[in-house]
């Protein structure tokens, strides 16, 4: 019994050092990361992570402890292979959880969790396009490696055949009455101890240095935290009784979802009220790249150019940090959650109001241009659910268009755009949407102007915005054209930034064209859900279903910026700029004229934000939202 006892611990122990040693393994891969961590900060981070290491090592070792009773009661070799078994599958998870969190968070800023376990599985061609061939093979021999490793290891555990002993005890029930109580103990520390809050990610923070939080993080237990929250939405983010979040809400919401009915802004910037409107939604562009909103000087200097042409809003923020994120709230004006992508869930995103929907039922066709694949992230359902007729992607250019790993680069997307306006004869309003892919990662274009790689490959998608729209200048129909340039979300420029500062999510928004009456800037705060009611606002449409969304230009309406990261939000307005981890139950910013005005409005928007995405799971699709 003793060899069981010791093969027990020794399991439970083998799995607590398997994570303690990937953290500074972790932290040497990242190195240029943690470059400021103190000698102390490689001892904290590991000894910090202890409490999920020991939860998820209860967790692995509930099957071996199953085993182990199994054999006080009987000597077959059965046992010793679906052992070996499970721990080969074991293997096989740790090591690929290990090495794709290590490959990913260079690019993510965070642990691993279901999102780009999602993107792989929608389209594993365009998840694997920024990262080199070398980036490839080396995580592929790393994977391998590792695994065989891992297997080597525990293969050694059971070199004394402990689950095929040919002896039983004697007291057979006394003994699997001690091993019930051992195995049942797991629970302790994969519960986290008896506190009344159970084990959550939140537990291993320490620092003010988020990275140092991360790496002290499991990246399994982070991944299988966020498969659980994936479906369970009225449970998540409960920070107040519902009829305390509901009165916070209700004044945060525009004034046509307050009276359900059309309410006029006071300030128009359309010279009519149903011109054509082309959006050109760009990859990853910051305001720090341009020089008029306090950025570089020498890289966006068509868009910098066209802010002049045009109406520049100075104070817009994306609502979060990946373009499925970002399409949902500039085509339906609905915020970005922390934990889901809305556009994987066909039920929730085809029940959302849509600018397509809108726009279609006053008379206009709605078209969307895409260089890569328009399955990826599940694109094309969300498309065709609310409201697009043609999808125009990757798959409508010759093989040979194709050039980059994501698709066909930005010059030659926009010369089909402009192909097909030239061909246009109807005479129907239009809405077309033209999203860009060029400016991301591995940052490979046709174009040679900066040193910096990045820094060129957005200068290149600026440089094909700008000969777009003077080409547009020289059509009939510009005179009659809204063109609206936003991007998706920040990317990886400036590349050191925080992912909970406020500056991670503030983008350009400009609004320009021969509809437009005059130039100008806006300085009024806002986000990309709030460019649906903005704009339907000018057209004379009522927008009430767009529940989130905020007319920028009506005064009666609230203004402020809500943005979202995993397990974090932000909400900014002129007043106070908060950013609160819910992880660590900490909030990580709170400045400006009032401190600590938005923190509860956020807490309150984000708890109706799921409460209308848990309802909207569960009703039925409303066909009228669509088309």
């Amino acid at each position: 019994m003793k060899t069981r006892f010791k093969y027990f611990f020794l399991t439970y122990v083998f799995f607590v050092l398997i994570f303690i040693i990937q953290k500074p393994l972790f932290m040497l891969y990242h190195l240029s990361l943690f470059k400021e961590a103190t000698w102390k900060d490689w001892f904290l981070v590991p000894y910090h992570g202890l409490p999920l290491d020991f939860s998820l090592a209860g967790y692995l070792t509930i099957i071996p402890g199953l085993l182990l009773i199994c054999t006080i009661w009987s000597r077959k070799r059965l046992w010793r292979r679906l052992a070996m078994a499970y721990f080969a599958i074991i293997a096989i998870v740790l090591s690929a959880v290990f090495v794709i969190d290590l490959g990913l968070y260079r690019y993510w800023g965070f642990r691993l969790d279901t999102t780009p376990l999602f993107y792989f599985c929608s389209s594993p061609g365009d998840a694997l396009a920024s990262a080199s061939a070398w980036e490839l093979i080396g995580g592929i021999v790393a994977l391998l490696l590792m695994t065989v490793l891992l297997y080597v290891l525990f293969y050694l555990l059971l070199r004394d055949d402990v689950l095929e002993k040919k002896l039983l005890p004697l007291n057979r029930p006394f003994f699997t009455f001690l091993f019930v109580l051992l195995w049942a103990a797991l629970f302790i520390p994969i519960r986290g101890g008896f506190k009344a809050s159970t084990m959550n990610i939140g537990k291993v923070y320490f620092s003010e240095n988020m990275r140092l939080n991360h790496a002290a993080t499991n990246p399994l237990f982070s991944l299988l935290v966020s498969l659980i929250k994936q479906e369970n939405f009225k449970q998540q983010y409960r920070f107040m009784k519902d009829d305390e979040a509901n009165k916070l809400v209700a004044q945060m919401y525009d004034q046509d979802v307050v009276h359900r009915s059309y309410q006029a802004p006071q300030q128009w910037i359309l010279t009519t009220a149903r011109p054509n409107i082309l959006f050109v939604v760009m990859e990853s562009f910051s305001s720090k790249l341009m020089a008029s909103l306090g950025g570089e000087r020498n890289v966006a200097v068509n868009l910098d150019r066209l802010s002049a042409e045009g109406l520049l809003f100075r104070y817009f923020y994306a609502t979060s940090f990946r373009t499925d994120r970002g399409l949902v709230s500039i085509l339906s004006g609905f915020p970005s959650l922390p934990t889901n992508s809305i556009m994987k869930m066909p039920k929730v995103s085809q029940s959302l109001p849509s600018l397509a929907a809108s726009l279609r039922k006053v008379g206009y066709t709605a078209d969307y241009y895409y260089g890569g694949d328009a399955d990826f992230t599940n694109m094309r359902s969300y498309l065709k659910g609310t409201g697009f007729e043609t999808i125009v992607c990757d798959e409508d250019f010759p093989v040979s268009d194709r050039l980059s790993k994501w698709g066909v680069p930005d010059h030659l997307l926009f010369e089909k755009v402009l192909s097909n306006l030239r061909q246009n004869k109807r005479q129907k309003p239009w809405f077309k949407v033209v999203q860009t892919l060029s400016s991301h990662e591995p940052f490979d274009v046709p174009y040679h102007r900066l040193n910096d790689k990045i820094l060129n490959a957005f200068a290149y998608t600026d440089s094909c915005v700008g000969h777009f729209v003077d080409e547009l200048k020289k059509l009939p129909l510009w005179k009659n054209t809204l063109v609206v340039l936003v991007p998706d979300h920040l990317g990886c420029y400036p590349q050191d930034i925080d992912n909970l500062s406020v500056e991670r999510y503030q983008i350009p928004l400009i609004f320009l064209g021969g509809a437009l009456k005059e130039p100008g800037t806006v300085d009024i705060h806002g986000s990309q859900t709030d460019i649906a009611a903005t704009l339907l606002g000018q057209m004379g449409i009522a927008h009430h279903e767009f529940t989130y969304s905020k007319d920028m230009f009506n005064p009666s309406s609230p203004h402020f910026a809500f943005f979202t990261f995993p397990d974090a939000f932000g909400l900014v307005d002129e007043d106070n700029q908060v950013v609160f981890n819910n992880e660590s139950k900490k909030v990580v910013l709170d400045r400006g004229k009032r401190p600590g005005k938005n923190l509860k409005r956020g807490k309150a928007y984000l708890q109706k934000i799921y409460d209308t995405i848990d309802r909207l799971s569960t009703e039925p699709v409303k066909e009228g939202n669509r088309h």
